[in-house]
């Protein structure tokens, strides 16, 4: 069709030559925090006023040439039912993420009340987090799906965005289930840096 417009153009003499590219738009400036006014938040302070939000725990894992990837994650969430999309936040820093983006898909591991030792062992940078863990391999990705989790989310992703020192990946949900025994047990929460139990 465009090849079309253009021979249409040069047979009533219009130009088709590319116009000249417009001038690129001042940069704006850039705010700085003045002498007046407060300083940047103490990390601490930050930590410790955010930690009173209790959230569930999950390990995020994938396949790979080089064995299988994971890392505990607390900051996953549901975004969307229509297309289903989750999401989870990873450090720029994680030694792990590189290896699930390679992958290019990762299964969300809900934990139960009683894994927070298995969520410590994916806490920790190094070393083969994987080892004595059983699993599975998830039934769309391949990625493993940790035994005797309540809830498991079988995940491609979808888009990555930075969000300050971290990375806000979203995956489009592939695949997903529960296992109705782990699941009476209730989930693992986190609060305030320690593990915790739901107390209908």
């Amino acid at each position: 069709m465009a090849a079309t417009a253009v021979r249409y153009l040069r047979s009533v003499g219009a130009p088709t030559a590319a116009a000249a590219p417009a001038a690129p738009l001042p940069r704006p400036a850039l705010r700085a925090v003045r002498e007046d006014e407060r300083a940047p938040l103490d990390p601490a302070e930050f930590r410790t006023v955010l930690g009173h939000f209790a959230s569930g725990v999950t390990v995020i894992t994938a396949p790979g040439e080089a064995g299988p990837a994971g890392f505990a994650c607390q900051s996953f969430a549901s975004l969307s039912l229509d297309p289903p999309l989750v999401t989870f936040m990873v450090a720029r820093t994680s030694t792990t993420w590189p290896r699930i983006a390679d992958a290019g898909v990762f299964c969300v591991n809900i934990l139960g009340a009683d894994q927070g030792a298995l969520c410590r062992g994916f806490a920790v940078s190094g070393g083969d987090k994987f080892a004595g863990v059983s699993y599975v391999a998830a039934p769309a990705t391949g990625s493993p799906r940790l035994t005797d989790v309540p809830a498991w989310i079988d995940c491609t992703i979808h888009a990555v965005h930075t969000g300050g020192d971290h990375l806000i990946v979203i995956g489009r949900v592939d695949a997903l289930g529960t296992d109705p025994v782990a699941a009476e047990r209730g989930p693992l929460l986190f609060h305030r840096g320690g593990f915790g139990r739901f107390d209908a």
